[in-house]
């Protein structure tokens, strides 16, 4: 980004000294999350990302929609979005039942959810300066732990090797406490020297981080478009619809 290379540019190496050459600029934040289906053996990573100059921006339309969801379905800013519970009506995300879903005396919770999806995945699809994107692997359903560490590897050095050729860095976010040390290690058997996601993936809550609400549900619409079986037609086609044009390959890619 220019702004970035511009106040690396000012400091210049004190005279006598040989000015060494710009530095690269930190140029992509990446929140990623998981989903799939373990039983077939299948992973689905997806992410959402953004430029740091669109972090404010992005992060409030996304809180624009969270207002408008308590407003209108009752469900409160700082109630976690878990695409898995709310979208099949498992979650009680909702503090004051929408009427409209209510018939015959009987809350319909899958339909409350799957609107609230709707309304989510449109705030996604126009939020200006977002990016998505998503990756799945599959492989025998008893080696799903290995699975989903190929899968991220692969993820990871699809990342490096962007960014290598941008010439430029990035940060990585994901959903967790940080036990699971096969990230960590994915990221320290990269040769440091040229390393371009800074640090490891930096772990948060998605109890608490709106963009990583925003990814779970990426991986979740990407895992649905992949993992086509009946009790998810309703979302086949959620991440051709609202994610595609986003997504700089268009859908779900095999890595």
């Amino acid at each position: 980004m220019a702004v970035f290379r511009t106040v690396a540019a000012v400091h210049r190496a004190p005279r006598g000294c040989v000015s060494a050459s710009v530095p690269p600029s930190l140029d992509r934040l990446i929140y990623v999350d998981d989903s799939g289906h373990p039983a077939a053996g299948t992973v689905v990573y997806g992410w959402v990302e953004f430029a740091p100059d669109r972090w404010s921006s992005v992060l409030g339309y996304w809180l624009e929609t969270r207002r408008r969801l308590w407003r209108e379905f009752g469900v409160p800013v700082t109630k976690e979005l878990h695409a898995t519970e709310y979208v099949n009506g498992r979650g009680r995300i909702s503090t004051r039942f929408p009427e409209r879903h209510v018939h015959g005396g009987v809350e319909h919770w899958k339909d409350m959810g799957r609107e609230v999806a709707i309304e989510c995945l449109e705030t996604l699809r126009c939020s200006e300066g977002l990016r998505v994107g998503a990756v799945r692997r599959q492989d025998d359903p008893a080696r799903i732990a290995h699975t989903r560490q190929g899968a991220y590897a692969a993820l990871i050095q699809r990342f490096e090797a962007e960014l290598a050729d941008q010439d430029s860095l990035a940060l990585v976010f994901m959903d967790g406490d940080g036990t699971d040390t096969s990230y960590r290690a994915t990221h320290r058997s990269l040769r440091l020297a040229e390393r371009r996601v800074i640090e490891d993936a930096i772990h948060l809550d998605s109890k608490t981080s709106q963009l990583v609400q925003m990814a779970d549900l990426v991986a979740w619409s990407a895992n649905a478009y992949c993992d086509r079986h009946q009790n998810n037609a309703f979302a086949w086609d959620w991440y051709s619809t609202y994610l595609a044009e986003r997504d700089p390959r268009r859908l779900p890619d095999q890595i």
